[in-house]
């Protein structure tokens, strides 16, 4: 079924006056209708090349500096809040809720679109945690997409789950296909979101509303969705452009605070991206970010400047065109 027109008029946005936003409507789904959001930052250089940033599960796109790091150095900025997140959340849908990874194709399709058509001619795709899963599928299914990289921070490339409750997962994902909406529980603490928000031990403010500390409950569905989209991997990709796959250099574990949170992964394993993310491709960099978040780009902030620098000069390599930090003049749409 071909995507309802998209409305060609942004609005307002919660992040500010630098930002603006635009609905991109999409067919119905099991729920009924359905929605994404395409978040532009109107601070932008003289450029045709641009990224496109999607967010992980149990978030929405609010990282201002993410957009000012990428303006600076030489790229339009745009983020996508997928169906059932942030913005894209409508009154009659359960946050979150999917049955296939591929669900979130179109709404990608339709934000690339929409920069292709304001004059993005070069466009990377940046995915984060679950946001990385989704863009890697992405990329490897659509094959005719022209996208000239993909940067995937903590990609979400398999469970980190202690054995006894892996021993269930297989159980589950088949219930899945019969009962999608059998609550499961997700098996995150809300340790993660304290290290984040301002309100508690973290830096960060944000709409917990949007991204709560205690998760968004998960249902069967979901789980067999992101399980195949993990078996995908595990056999093996062909995402044929380069790939740069960041990840801090260690994983933490706990349900009650500890410092070390607040330098470690405490979502997933790093050891599974370390070892699935060869999987993705024949071009694929993987570089661990001493001391990093699950987030990266979250992280304190000497950890968030050599990420930046990492993602920079990888981007110069492997871009046509001339490095991605050549001088330009930023305008405001």
């Amino acid at each position: 079924m071909a995507s309802p027109s998209i409305p060609d008029t942004y609005t307002s946005d919660p992040l500010g006056s630098d930002f603006e936003q635009r609905s991109l409507p999409q067919p119905p789904d099991y729920e009924g209708a359905v929605r994404a959001v395409l978040v532009r930052y109107r601070v932008q250089p003289a450029t045709t090349r641009a990224v496109l940033y999607v967010h992980g599960f149990n978030d929405y796109f609010f990282q201002r500096e993410m957009a000012e790091q990428y303006a600076a150095h030489g790229f339009r900025f745009y983020a996508l809040d997928l169906r059932k997140y942030g913005r894209a959340l409508l009154p009659h849908q359960r946050p979150n809720n999917v049955r296939n990874l591929s669900e979130y194709f179109e709404d990608v399709d339709a934000a690339l679109a929409v920069m292709r058509a304001e004059g993005a001619q070069t466009q990377v795709l940046s995915g984060h945690s679950t946001g990385g899963l989704i863009v890697a599928l992405y990329a490897n299914a659509r094959t005719d997409s022209g996208l000239a990289a993909l940067v995937l921070n903590s990609p979400f490339l398999d469970l980190n789950q202690p054995p006894l409750k892996l021993l269930a997962v297989p159980w589950l994902t088949r219930l899945g296909a019969v009962w999608p909406n059998l609550p499961v529980p997700s098996g995150l603490p809300d340790t993660y979101g304290l290290s984040l928000h301002r309100a508690y031990r973290g830096q960060w403010d944000y709409d917990l509303g949007w991204k709560p500390n205690r998760v968004f409950s998960v249902n069967a569905g979901w789980l067999r969705a992101i399980r195949k989209g993990h078996q995908q991997v595990r056999r093996g990709l062909q995402i044929v452009m380069p790939v740069l796959v960041l990840h801090s250099d260690r994983t933490a574990w706990g349900r009650t605070w500890s410092d070390d949170f607040r330098r470690s992964d405490i979502v997933l394993n790093v050891a599974h991206i370390r070892e699935l993310a060869p999987r993705l491709g024949p071009n694929v960099t993987v570089t661990p970010v001493a001391g990093g978040l699950h987030d990266l780009f979250l992280s304190v902030p000497e950890v968030r400047a050599m990420a930046y620098q990492t993602v920079f000069e990888w981007l110069e390599q492997v871009l046509p065109g001339g490095p991605a930090g050549s001088p330009a003049q930023p305008t405001t749409r």
